[in-house]
């Protein structure tokens, strides 16, 4: 029996079509089990020392440079923790003092400006342990691989994350270029209000 040229072209695309489906969907390994997150897991954060405003030992040449990923934030490589740490943004109502990122009762996340230091454990630390005049303390209320998705994903609405680990897409309202094509910024600590 003879197939005709067009059935066998469309097997072929078909085939074709598949095959690049299933390479394509190789981007991370996706961890479900859970595995400690940077800090060793140990389900208690350790007291950051960061206090807000400049300090003696900060000069505004060493806080404006800028961060690298290691340490702690070489986890924030993995597209999967970035992505669960928006919606946690969501779900836990973050929106509510912190708007999109551009601030509101709370201050901004998208600029250059932390009070508190941008590298994403402390971020952590602020999570965890709230700060003045506001910020209430999660700890107890999240885990702690919670507080690191968040951390990871506050980092990617300054665009201090790669491009291709970055969210692409916005799930709400419009409210600006989606992370991955934000402009990077220089974190740099904020003197006190």
């Amino acid at each position: 029996m003879k197939r005709s040229p067009l059935l066998a072209a469309t097997a072929a695309a078909i085939a074709f079509g598949s095959a690049i489906l299933t390479i394509g969907c190789e981007r991370e390994q996706r961890r479900f089990d859970s595995p400690p997150m940077p800090g060793g897991g140990t389900g208690a954060t350790q007291m950051s020392a960061i206090r807000a405003g400049p300090s003696a030992s900060t000069s505004p040449a060493s806080s404006a440079a800028p961060s690298g990923s290691t340490g702690a934030n070489a986890h924030e490589d993995n597209a999967y923790d970035v992505a669960q740490g928006k919606r946690l943004y969501r779900w836990f109502n973050c929106n509510g003092c912190h708007a999109a990122g551009g601030g509101g009762i709370g201050p901004a996340l998208m600029d250059d400006q932390w009070l508190y230091g941008h590298e994403a454990h402390e971020i952590v630390a602020t999570l965890m342990q709230g700060r003045p005049n506001g910020m209430p303390a999660f700890a107890g209320r999240i885990s702690e691989q919670q507080a690191w998705q968040l951390a990871f994903y506050v980092r990617s609405m300054s665009g201090q994350l790669r491009e291709d680990v970055a969210p692409s897409r916005g799930d709400g309202l419009s409210t600006g270029a989606p992370e991955l094509r934000r402009d990077q910024e220089t974190p740099k600590r904020a003197a006190t209000p």
